[in-house]
C-alpha cells in the first residue's frame, strides 16, 4: 500500500475516548426490528470520497428456532479482502452467537482470521505477519451484551433517546474486553425524489478498561451511524476506521 493511501485511512480516524474503567454487564438490545433475509451493495469511501473497496451483506434466517447468519465482504482495489461472519438470535433480545472476521492483504497490517464463541467466550486469533504464523486462544467471561458484528443490526433496535451501552471484544494479541458507550445526537434531513426523511446519527464512544492510549486496530476510534427509524428501521451510513496501517 502505497503513502498516500494509507494517509487516506487515517484520515478515516475519528479521535478515540480512551478512559481508565471497568466493563459492567448491560442488558441485551431488545428486538423492536426482526431481521430476515437481506441482501445490500456496499461502497467503501475515503472522507475524500475516493471508493476503496466495494462490498455486499448478505443475510439469511429460516425461523425462529435457528440464528440469523450475516455476511459481509469488502474486495479492495489494491486486492485486498475482508469478510466478517455473524450469527446471532434474536428471541426477544439480540445475542451474539459466533462472529468470524478474516482480513488479508496489503491494506492491512497482518493478514489474521478470528473467531469468537459466544456461548462459550473462547477468543481465537490467526495472524501472519512478515511470513510468521501466530496462534492464540483464551476464554474471556462474555457478557450478554457482547456486540461484535451486530452493530448494523443493533443501532436500529436501540432508543434514539437513551442511546445504550454495550461490550465488544477487542481483537489484538491481548483479546480484552471494551466497552461501547452510545449516543443519540442530531441527525441530517435527506431527500428522495419528493419525498422528505430525517435521520437519526448515533455516535458511539469506545472506552477501553485500565489502559490510556491505543491497543487494538479495530477499537482505536469512535464511530458514526446515521439511521431512519421508524415502524421500519434502516442503517444510511457508517463512518469509522475499521483497519489501520
Amino acid at each position: 500500500m502505497g503513502h498516500c493511501q494509507r494517509r487516506f485511512l487515517r484520515r478515516l480516524l475519528v479521535t478515540a475516548m480512551f478512559l481508565q474503567l471497568g466493563i459492567s454487564e448491560a442488558d441485551p438490545i431488545p428486538v423492536h426490528h426482526i431481521e430476515g433475509v437481506t441482501l445490500g451493495f456496499l461502497v467503501l469511501r475515503n472522507l475524500d470520497g475516493r471508493a476503496l473497496a466495494y462490498g455486499e451483506m448478505k443475510q439469511v434466517w429460516k425461523d425462529a428456532s435457528s440464528p440469523v447468519m450475516a455476511d459481509l465482504q469488502f474486495r479492495f482495489k489494491d486486492g485486498s479482502f475482508y469478510e466478517e461472519i455473524t450469527k446471532f438470535t434474536q428471541r426477544g433480545v439480540f445475542r451474539l452467537v459466533s462472529d468470524q472476521v478474516l482480513q488479508r492483504g496489503p491494506a492491512f497490517k497482518q493478514d489474521r482470521e478470528s473467531w469468537i464463541d459466544g456461548t462459550s467466550g473462547t477468543v481465537t486469533i490467526r495472524s501472519t505477519e512478515k511470513g510468521v504464523n501466530h496462534e492464540i486462544t483464551t476464554r474471556l467471561n462474555l457478557p450478554a451484551d457482547v456486540s461484535n458484528g451486530l452493530l448494523f443490526t443493533l443501532v436500529k433496535n436501540i432508543s434514539a433517546v437513551a442511546g445504550a451501552t454495550l461490550s465488544m471484544v477487542a481483537i489484538s494479541s491481548k483479546p480484552r474486553l471494551v466497552q461501547l458507550n452510545i449516543h443519540p445526537a442530531e441527525g441530517k434531513t435527506f431527500t428522495i425524489g419528493p419525498a422528505k426523511y430525517k435521520s437519526q446519527l448515533y455516535v458511539v464512544e469506545i472506552k477501553v478498561p485500565g489502559v490510556t492510549g491505543r491497543i487494538a486496530p479495530l477499537v482505536e476510534n469512535s464511530r458514526q451511524r446515521y439511521c431512519v427509524n421508524g415502524h421500519v428501521a434502516s442503517l444510511l451510513r457508517h463512518r469509522n476506521e475499521i483497519w489501520s496501517r
